[in-house]
C-alpha cells in the first residue's frame, strides 16, 4: 500500500513539476511567469469579464496570489479593470487585445501539451483516467474536510 502511495504521489508531483516548467517557459516569452498562464487562460473563457473573487475559485488560488497576478498582468497591459465603487476585488476584469492574443497562444500551447501528454492511450482510457483522478481528488478533499478515522 505504501509503495502504491509513493508511486502515486511521485507521478502527481512529476506531472505538476513538468506543467510548471512548460508554463514558465511559455510565459517567459512574454516577460511573465508560469502562474500567469492559468489566470490568462481562465480569463479568456469569460470575455464578458470576471471578478478577482471568481478567479480565485477557478484557479484555486488565494486572494493575495490572484491580486498579485492580476496586478502584474495589468502592468503588462494584458488586463483591463472596471472598478465600480472603488472595490478592486469585486471589479470586473477583462483581457485587453494584447491579453487575448497571448491567452490564445498559451491556450494553443496547453492543447498541444495535453495532446502530446495523452499519446499512447485512447480516448476511453483518457476518460477513465480523468474519472479516477477526479475520484481521488474528491476523496482527498473529503478527508481534509472530515479528517481521517483513527483506529484504536
Amino acid at each position: 500500500m505504501v509503495e502504491r502511495f509513493e508511486k502515486f504521489t511521485f507521478y502527481i508531483f512529476e506531472i505538476t513539476r513538468y506543467w510548471h516548467k512548460l508554463a514558465g517557459d511559455e510565459m517567459a516569452k512574454y516577460g511573465l511567469k508560469g502562474p500567469h498562464a492559468n489566470c490568462l487562460v481562465a480569463m479568456a473563457r469569460y470575455p464578458e469579464g470576471i471578478t478577482a473573487a471568481r478567479l480565485c475559485d477557478i484557479c484555486d488560488k488565494d486572494k493575495a496570489a490572484i491580486s498579485r497576478t492580476v496586478s502584474e498582468l495589468e502592468d503588462a497591459g494584458m488586463v483591463l479593470r472596471q472598478d465600480p465603487e472603488g472595490k478592486r476585488y469585486r471589479s470586473v476584469l477583462r483581457l485587453s487585445e494584447k491579453g487575448k492574443e497571448i491567452a490564445n497562444r498559451v491556450n494553443d500551447m496547453v492543447l498541444l501539451a495535453v495532446a502530446k501528454a495523452s499519446e499512447g492511450y485512447d480516448k476511453e482510457k483518457q476518460q477513465v483516467f480523468a474519472r479516477v483522478l477526479n475520484l481521488v481528488a474528491g476523496n482527498l478533499q473529503d478527508i481534509c474536510r472530515d479528517g481521517l478515522e483513527t483506529r484504536d
